[in-house]
């Protein structure tokens, strides 16, 4: 084979060639035809801009703050390009054949590119490296619809980084070839991002993520246009040390200032400022509740009724808005703590009379620069601070601030350089917004200024007002130390509910989607899109949020949505990773139902703790408040084609089985230690078969206990899982001089995982032993933590319904001839219980959840979708979305109901 030569990363680029410039040119007149366009403009998604600052904001043909027209061209040049780079390497087409990645992930959010600039959200880009090794080739094309800052494109491309591969641990041969240990794991080279956002100011972050810029063009802008604003404001944030009317005061700098709201007592009218009777400066402390200086009444800001205080009022001013010239009312607010430098030392003091008088001067003048004005949008975050009388965009900023920020837009606008340091320039002062307005807050205990409440618009009683000259300057650093790679990037603003990429055209997905109602991201991003003059277009947008009426039902048809073009771009048998935040298992089950809509398998599913930097698999979909990582294909056309002729027949459900257990890890590891598989035991691998035919609108053709039975007769055992023939050689190999492996922890609040639980127990194959109830019962009652609607039912009965006892009163699991009879009475009892159900009226508040699942499973069978879906409008609505099995057949039955 020949010897593979790895890309090397040229340093940052230099002008473009007169050929580059007239190129551009073209595609910047192509894309304004566009945009005269109203069908162009239809596009879901599509930002709220003007004409010439979508223009403004954009690189075409690789970047466009819109729907990006140059999609389709680019990768079809790319698809040749890739094609030549498989036929270098040797690579075929058809030997593709991917586990998903079952390994540890730990990275850092140290590193340069990670900080330049703050967002939402962020994946480390050396995690993300790893998945796309472990599922690509050089060449390959990686796509992700919720793009963010675009560390997706930057891990694509330093793949063909050999210093950076080498970073991750792993070794990295002459012929290009990348191992861990002693197993060949990937081949350098740069991968291909597609990235696509709705919000345009996470498109703008990501495009200047993965574009070089000539630094030393961009470092000489940037510091001309800190002295020209230095020149003209520069005063602003001056301050006399140690005070204005000592005689041997010196000038100082201010690097930040703090102010505090005023209150008014409702007895007696005393104003009072928050900072003062709140805070003990040699303790650090803040009290809850203080006392009037003039009457004593005892006051707090949000008193709870058990403390008998009263509720202080707020002081407020009426002022002529110079911007919008109307009339605004706003909480009272004053400077009452000035930190400073002279030189290298640091001081604080209380605002004197001049540090007062410039900001009384500096509040009389007009801003001579264009500024943002705009009315903050409905929502629960951007019109949080309504009530205080922060309304507008600009009422977010410190007068003097918003001074200098334009000033510094103003000059990058007129700067007579090239329209990348020009973006680049942008990048830089957006970068700067995250701590320039009043959502910065002062950490009373360290005597320092924080940043932003995470996630929020929260403005506290005491917001800190930071210095550009300070905080500016400590960004350029920032960016100063970022090495951008030369990417093969191509970047678009829309939505990707509709996405304008041909079919399988994708090689690898890796998205870490809105996580509900965690994040409102259009209303977050307000501030920074009104500077950048191009708005997020919320409407499809992918959260949970009751001011722009999207509930659960929505956001899971916006996840489906997105899911279903994911995986109609997606190649055959390729894999998407998803990145997601577990925090509310309805919210994971949304997320888990619209990956099976969209006909994706998932084949595992890990918790990312982030706090000991590590994975450990989940076997259950319990309430685990953590990062998740998900692992799901696209099933090849061969196995669907298949199924169409054997589907609702048992050849068709192991068929499915087959390919699944071929698409599983052989190995497993938890914390560096060999662990058990959930994926690969008789529950999980029951439940993705079930899901398989039922998204499909097919009938199962098996119970759960023919189902076990025939995988015993099927398939190999080892230590609970279930392996292809191929596949037991590796497993025994690599089992040799290993450990059993250890059980994954499993969340029990039913019956069903209570059943589940006891298996592992008392099944000597999976590492339990026959015990009796008294050995059970208080490790039972230790881990059950039963769900509030869901009916009691004693572990007696739990044994007596599932297990059999032997001659020394032990329970055991019984043969699959002695579990058949078992099961039997079991689902007359339960399809009992349910028809119950189906005769009451009402709310059912407490039932028993198995009941449910075995009527759901029955009705479904004979195509009675009429009872699945009155029956689950009956359930708590919480219920019903945090259990995953009850939601596909609801969802299922709905759409096929008639």
């Amino acid at each position: 084979m020949t010897e593979y030569q790895p890309e090397l990363i040229p340093p940052k680029n230099s002008a473009l060639t007169p050929e580059e410039q007239t190129k551009c040119e073209e595609y910047r007149q192509r894309l304004a035809a566009y945009l005269k366009d109203p069908a162009f403009r239809a596009i879901e998604g599509f930002p709220i801009g003007t004409d010439e600052d979508i223009l403004a904001l954009s690189d075409p043909p690789y970047y466009t703050a819109c729907p990006n027209p140059f999609l389709l061209e680019i990768l079809s040049q790319w698809q040749q390009e890739r094609e030549e780079i498989r036929s270098k390497l040797g690579l075929k087409e058809e030997k593709y054949q991917r586990e998903p990645f079952a390994a540890d992930v730990s990275e850092g959010k140290n590193d340069p590119i990670y900080n330049a600039h703050s967002y939402h959200t962020k994946v480390p880009h050396k995690a993300i490296m790893r998945y796309i090794l472990h599922y690509t080739d050089p060449g390959d094309i990686v796509f992700d619809g919720f793009c963010g800052t675009g560390m997706t494109g930057v891990a694509a491309q330093l793949c063909g980084d050999k210093k950076t591969v080498e970073s991750l641990g792993y070794r990295v041969d002459d012929q290009g070839v990348i191992w861990e240990g002693e197993k060949v794991i990937s081949r350098l080279g740069a991968r291909k991002a597609v990235l696509n956002d709705l919000s345009p100011a996470a498109t703008f972050i990501a495009y200047n993520y993965n574009t070089p810029v000539d630094a030393v063009a961009f470092e000489h802008e940037a510091r001309r246009i800190l002295c020209e604003v230095e020149q003209e404001c520069g005063w602003m944030y001056e301050t006399w040390h140690p005070n204005c009317d000592d005689p041997n005061r010196v000038k100082g700098k201010i690097n930040y200032t703090v102010w505090s709201d005023i209150f008014v007592c409702p007895n007696c009218g005393q104003e009072m400022a928050f900072w003062d009777e709140t805070t003990n400066p040699s303790t650090g402390v803040v009290t809850d509740t203080w006392s009037c200086p003039r009457c004593s009444s005892l006051l707090g800001k949000n008193p709870s009724k058990e403390c008998g205080a009263l509720k202080a009022e707020y002081a407020w001013t009426t002022f002529l808005d110079k911007e919008t010239n109307n009339t605004v009312r706003q909480v009272k607010q004053v400077p009452v703590l000035i930190s400073y430098h002279v030189g290298k030392k640091r001081f604080e003091k209380k605002p004197d009379n001049y540090d007062l008088e410039i900001i009384d001067k500096i509040s009389n003048q007009k801003i001579p620069y264009g500024i943002p004005t705009e009315r903050m949008p409905e929502g629960s975050e951007s019109r949080r601070n309504d009530d205080t009388g922060l309304t507008h965009v600009h009422h977010y900023y410190s007068r003097r601030n918003l001074w200098i920020l334009a000033k510094i837009q103003d000059s990058i606008f007129k700067k007579n350089t090239t329209e990348r340091v020009k973006h680049y320039l942008e990048i830089w002062f957006t970068s700067s917004q995250s701590r320039l307005h009043k959502l910065n807050r002062y950490m009373f205990e360290h005597h320092r200024h924080v940043g932003p409440l995470s996630g929020t618009l929260y403005v506290s009683s005491t917001p800190v007002e930071i210095s550009p000259f300070y905080f500016v300057n400590e960004k350029l650093e920032d960016h100063l130390s970022v090495q951008i790679p030369h990417n093969k990037k191509v970047i678009s603003t829309n939505s990707s509910t509709r996405l304008k990429i041909p079919e399988e055209s994708i090689d690898y997905i890796f998205v870490d989607p809105p996580f509900g109602s965690n994040l409102n991201y259009s209303e977050l991003n307000f501030l920074i899109e009104s500077w950048i003059k191009v708005i997020t277009n919320s409407h499809e947008e992918a959260i949970i949020n009751k001011y722009t009426h999207k509930l659960i039902p929505q956001y899971a048809e916006l996840m489906t949505s997105c899911f279903s073009e994911f995986i109609r771009i997606l190649k055959s048998g390729g894999w998407i990773t998803v990145e997601f935040h577990n925090s509310q298992n309805q919210i994971w089950n949304v997320i888990q139902e619209s990956l099976q809509k969209a006909y994706f398998i998932v084949a595992d599913v890990r918790v990312l703790d982030k706090q000991k930097g590590t994975t450990k698999q989940l076997s259950t979909t319990g309430a685990v408040k953590q990062d998740l990582i998900i692992s799901a294909y696209k099933p090849n056309g061969n196995l669907e084609e298949c199924f169409k002729l054997k589907a609702g027949t048992e050849d068709g459900a192991w068929e499915f089985v087959r390919y699944h257990l071929g698409k599983l890890p052989v190995t497993n590891e938890s914390n560096g230690v060999p662990a058990v598989n959930a994926e690969r035991q008789a529950f999980l691998l029951f439940d993705r078969m079930v899901a398989f035919h039922v998204q499909r609108g097919v009938m199962v053709p098996l119970s759960a206990l023919e189902f076990y039975a025939g995988l015993e007769q099927r398939f190999t055992r080892r230590d609970g899982m279930y392996f292809l023939p191929d596949q037991v050689a590796e497993y025994d190999r690599a089992m040799l001089n290993a450990k059993k492996p250890v059980q994954l922890t499993l969340f029990v609040n039913d019956e069903k995982t209570a059943i589940t639980w006891l298996h592992q127990q008392l099944d000597s194959d999976s590492g339990g032993e026959p015990k009796t109830q008294g050995d059970l019962t208080n490790d039972f009652n230790r881990v059950m933590n039963r769900a509030k609607h869901e009916q009691p039912l004693e572990l007696i009965e739990i044994l007596k319904q599932n297990f059999l006892q032997d001659t020394e009163g032990k329970w055991y699991v019984p043969d699959h001839n002695k579990a058949s009879d078992l099961e039997k009475v079991r689902q007359r009892a339960l399809l009992k219980e349910f028809k119950e159900y189906t005769e009451s009226t009402g709310r059912l508040k407490v039932f028993r959840s198995e009941a449910v699942r075995a009527g759901f499973a029955a009705c479904f069978k004979r195509q009675d979708y009429q009872v699945i879906v009155r029956i689950a409008e009956r359930l708590p609505e919480d219920v019903l979305r945090e259990d995953p099995d009850l939601l596909m057949y609801y969802d299922s039955a709905q759409l096929r109901k008639g």
